[in-house]
């Protein structure tokens, strides 16, 4: 007759502790990575779970460690081109550590939010990434979580939490900088949502760069959007409406840069011709756009990798753990902005 899973179990595990040298209860503990057991037992151990072929089941591990080894990862739009990159680096990381990801698509519904963020209360997962830049409801009520949760890109209101990104504002000065080195002296700005933190630092980086160049703000040359496509399009088209329209443009991302060009060719305009165009974020397609587009490049990947490390060691509660992470960014130069524009023709004086 057939010996019972349970059974079947044990007898691995006594084969385990036969081949080792140790109690059944040695076993159990190595495999629980107990402090209590030597490194020269845990090796011993885990030499003779490779000889016997016995699977540890990392549920049952966790339960009895009371850890789920798996993180959230709450994005408010998975749609969205420049989160892939970003969880991938977090999937990859995490891995590493032992864990599992999970990923809740909020759709910037704080309701929604809650319905993820709770498995951090009940224990379902160890810690909580953000990308969405705000805390659940939930999490604003109790902050006795706050030591488990990481953000990336956006920082939380209120600086609760440590975030992983880059100086936007700085990247921003930096695109300004490009385009009033090739001699544009309107630059127009496409921000993004006002409510938005970033759209807060880029449009600060970009009057930071206006001013480095020597050059006036303009605020008829500001126009908002929501990240989309569409909505660079609508402040393009606003922007050429003008009496003197600009001869250049910052988005704050690469989609509505997309955007801009396209309502530029609606207008039977043309990106660089007629207008320089410079994105923010390095989304995958922005390489192959046509034109392809100048942008300021985010290390997602590496973002996402360096979130789910931070996370790690605050859930292993190491110190030292709660300073943000800025990453390097770089501005990618392609044909969107090329060309440099020619100088107006010297008044005459007679």
């Amino acid at each position: 007759m057939p010996r019972p899973a349970k059974d079947r179990g044990r007898t691995k595990m006594v084969d385990i502790a036969r081949l080792a040298g140790v109690s059944v209860a040695t076993v159990s503990r190595a495999l629980a990575d107990s402090p209590r057991v030597t490194a020269e037992t845990r090796e011993r151990v885990e030499a003779a779970v490779r000889q016997t072929g016995y699977a540890v089941n990392p549920l049952a591990r966790g339960l009895r460690r009371q850890e789920a080894r798996q993180i959230l990862v709450l994005v408010p739009d998975i749609g969205n081109p420049f989160f892939s990159e970003v969880l991938l680096g977090i999937e990859e990381a995490a891995a590493a550590l032992g864990f599992s990801m999970l990923v809740g698509n909020t759709a910037k519904d704080p309701a929604r939010e809650d319905r993820h963020a709770v498995q951090l209360l009940t224990g379902a997962v160890d810690g909580m990434i953000l990308l969405n830049g705000r805390l659940p409801p939930c999490l604003q009520r109790d902050r006795r979580h706050h030591g488990r949760i990481v953000a990336v890109s956006e920082a939380i209101p209120g600086g609760v939490l440590p975030v992983v990104g880059i100086d936007n504002a700085g990247a921003a000065a930096a695109a300004v900088a490009h385009l009033a080195g090739r001699g544009h002296r309107r630059i127009a700005h496409v921000a993004g949502p006002a409510a938005n933190i970033l759209t807060g630092q880029r449009l600060a980086g970009y009057r930071a760069g206006l001013r480095t160049a020597g050059l006036a703000e303009d605020p008829a040359l500001i126009r908002s959007g929501d990240f989309t496509i569409p909505s660079g399009e609508s402040a393009m088209a606003a922007l050429l409406a003008l009496a003197d329209p600009p001869t250049a443009v910052f988005c704050s991302n690469d989609e509505m840069a997309i955007g801009t060009i396209r309502a530029l060719r609606a207008a039977g305009r043309d990106a660089p011709r007629d207008m320089a165009v410079v994105g923010f974020d390095d989304i995958q397609f922005a390489g192959t756009y046509e034109p392809p587009l100048t942008t300021i490049r985010q290390p997602r990947r590496r973002m996402g990798a360096e979130a789910a490390a931070l996370l790690g060691r605050r859930i292993a509660g190491e110190p030292g753990t709660g300073g943000d992470i800025t990453l390097p960014f770089a501005l990618i130069e392609r044909r969107s902005s090329a060309g440099v524009l020619a100088p107006p023709p010297p008044l005459l004086s007679y």
